[in-house]
């Protein structure tokens, strides 16, 4: 089977609710999404497909690279870890590839809560993933 038929009900959903500069390119067996989605909640949506279609990620036949539009609204957290810095996920889970990091101790904004242990984030620099709530504050 074609992973662009494997994800078909993901790549429906991610046109449906309005990702922009969506391209999907099977390469090597490896699906590539890429886009731009209107909000965090839509991101989470897809990762959330994406885990039904394929329970906890174990195939590794899909790359999704969907980032929240820049214009998104969030408000901000500071990173609470201990003294090290916080590793930001490409997906809500530790067997993610780590994308970034934050600083301890610095702002971040605050795209979506994921659910009540991964919040959506993206640093000053630009780098979004998911990132453990623990180590997260809401500030004001």
């Amino acid at each position: 089977m074609a992973l662009q038929d494997k994800y078909k009900e993901l790549l429906d959903a991610a046109k449906a609710s309005g990702v922009n500069n969506l391209q999907a390119i099977e390469k090597d067996g490896v699906l590539y999404v890429d886009g731009e989605a209107p909000s965090g909640a839509v991101k989470d949506q897809l990762w959330d497909m994406y885990n039904k279609i394929d329970p906890n990620f174990l195939a590794g036949d899909m790359v999704m690279n969907v980032n929240v539009a820049a214009a998104a609204p969030g408000a901000k957290a500071k990173v609470t870890t201990e003294k090290s810095n916080l590793n930001i996920r490409k997906g809500p889970g530790t067997d993610q590839p780590i994308v970034g990091k934050a600083a301890h101790h610095s702002i971040v904004t605050l795209v979506s809560k994921t659910n009540d242990q991964w919040w959506l984030i993206r640093t000053d620099k630009g780098e979004e993933g998911y990132a453990y709530a623990q180590y997260l504050t809401p500030e004001g």
